[in-house]
């Protein structure tokens, strides 16, 4: 029995840069992710731009959510990222910022309800609300026989 509290999604090197990612999902197909040119040649998009797109579209869900719950209109949403590159005293790049703009049609301005979410969707995006706190992260490297490397 899986546990519903963890997922694990899988990544392959195909050439250079280049991973696909493999989903847990059974119908969502594979996203091809690569890094900017010297590196790779932006075949897909890279870490930075899956974690604005990530934060974003949990924004976007939560607050589509709260309005709506199970219906939401079409196209009465749009959001833009903006991520903001720093480096830090060790000269790496750093996201430093995410800037998110949720974008609001008629839909969304004229619900009865608007009043009551924009005070309260933020909170319930896992995503966002994890990014602030800050993610305690785990790396490991084993090899194909499951054996520790580091």
């Amino acid at each position: 029995m899986s546990d519903p509290g963890r997922f694990v999604i899988e990544l392959q090197q195909k050439e250079k840069y280049q991973l696909a990612v493999e989903f847990d999902w059974p119908h969502t197909p594979a996203l091809v992710l690569d890094e900017p040119p010297p590196l790779g040649e932006c075949a897909g998009p890279n870490a930075s731009r899956l974690l604005a797109a990530a934060a974003a579209h949990c924004m976007a869900a939560s607050l589509l959510y709260c309005l709506f719950k199970d219906d939401p209109p079409a196209n009465c949403l749009r959001t833009q990222a903006a991520c903001v590159l720093v480096r830090n005293d060790k000269q790496r790049l750093r996201v430093g910022q995410l800037e998110i703009t949720l974008i609001a049609g008629e839909a969304i301005t004229s619900s009865k309800r608007f009043a009551r979410c924009k005070d309260l969707f933020e909170d319930f995006c896992v995503v966002s609300a994890s990014i602030r706190q800050g993610i305690p992260t785990s790396v490991s490297i084993v090899d194909e026989n499951g054996t520790v490397l580091y």
